[in-house]
């Protein structure tokens, strides 16, 4: 069984006393106000007085989830469902909820398909919340609280969101700690950072598609393969749109398998890699197997860029190559 140990976490959380992971990333940039609006369990993101997106944590909801998501330019890049009805749009799988970060198995715990609690995770508080100029800063603690209402993780996250040249991009550092019990994350496809995209953006009888750091097009071709970044483009009433998902290390599992759907999900999953190898039938799978013992935590890192436009993937390479720095 593979264990993960971030050292340097406590030294790291003393130093802030905010529970804030230290990130350069977060420092004051150029460009328009990046301001955080408090309301009733929602923070909402505003960029130059318009709404971004907003973190929402309450109601009946299983997990914190970002919604919803908008380009520069307005453009809502996420389904609707299940806080809006959009004409025409799908409503499966309903526990695809704007942006959302989780995982099916989890000592047995279904974190991931669960549109109704038990397991829940649960807001617990923010550690942080500092706008500014082209950049602002959000941390949250979380509970995942299991089938018996133990909590078996507690996960910190700092959120960056940054406001560049037509694109908006939120850079998420997450640490996922074991509490009184080991925990062990089973192998599945069915993680973990994800967001639904919008109806226009499926690649299913839609204008969307995909392509990785491979070179690979298509879900199909990128499904279940490691890769850097993945973005998915779309045209929307006659403007082109996209989103990219980077992974960049030291994440967990580095780098990424990714569980890309052409029917709108598109998630990248470090830890279902055994099931991701047998379902494309390679020899001798291997399960990565995480677990964590009580105290032990793992380190996730992911960075969604949201623009209008395209991007070839040169310019996202390189976007990557300066990121990763």
């Amino acid at each position: 069984m593979k264990t993960i140990l971030v050292f340097g976490f406590v030294s790291v959380f003393m130093f802030f006393n905010i529970g804030c992971a230290a990130s350069k990333r977060a420092e004051q940039g150029s460009g328009p106000q990046v301001k955080f609006v408090q309301g009733e369990d929602k923070i909402d993101v505003m960029i130059g007085g318009e709404l971004f997106t907003s973190y929402m944590y309450g109601g009946e909801l299983t997990k914190p989830v970002l919604y919803p998501v908008k380009t520069p330019s307005g453009i809502k890049v996420n389904r609707g469902a299940p806080f809006e009805e959009i004409e025409g749009e799908k409503t499966d799988h309903p526990h695809h909820v704007g942006i959302f970060f989780t995982y099916d198995k989890v000592n047995g715990a279904g974190f991931w398909n669960n549109s109704t609690s038990p397991p829940q995770i649960v807001h617990k508080k923010v550690t942080a919340m500092k706008g500014g100029r082209g950049k602002g800063k959000l941390c949250t603690v979380m509970d995942w609280t299991g089938m018996n209402e133990n909590v078996l993780l507690k996960e910190t996250r700092t959120m960056v969101f940054t406001a560049g040249e037509g694109q908006y991009a939120i850079d998420f550092s997450i640490d996922l700690t074991a509490q009184d019990k080991k925990v062990v994350f089973g192998d599945t496809k069915e993680g973990m950072f994800a967001i639904r995209a919008a109806q226009w953006l499926r690649e299913r009888d839609e204008t969307g598609h995909y392509i990785s750091s491979n070179g690979d097009k298509t879900a199909k071709k990128i499904w279940g393969k490691r890769a850097r970044w993945v973005s998915l483009e779309g045209d929307k009433d006659g403007k082109e749109v996209g989103i990219a998902i980077l992974n960049y290390k030291p994440s967990t599992n580095y780098p990424t398998y990714w569980h890309a759907r052409n029917y709108g999900l598109f998630s990248a999953n470090p830890l279902g890699q055994g099931d991701f190898q047998r379902r494309r039938k390679l020899s001798d799978p291997k399960p990565f197997a995480l677990t964590l013992e009580p105290g032990e935590s793992a380190h996730f890192n992911f960075y969604m860029v949201i623009y209008d436009g395209k991007r070839t993937p040169e310019q996202i390479e390189n976007m990557f190559a300066g990121f990763s720095k």
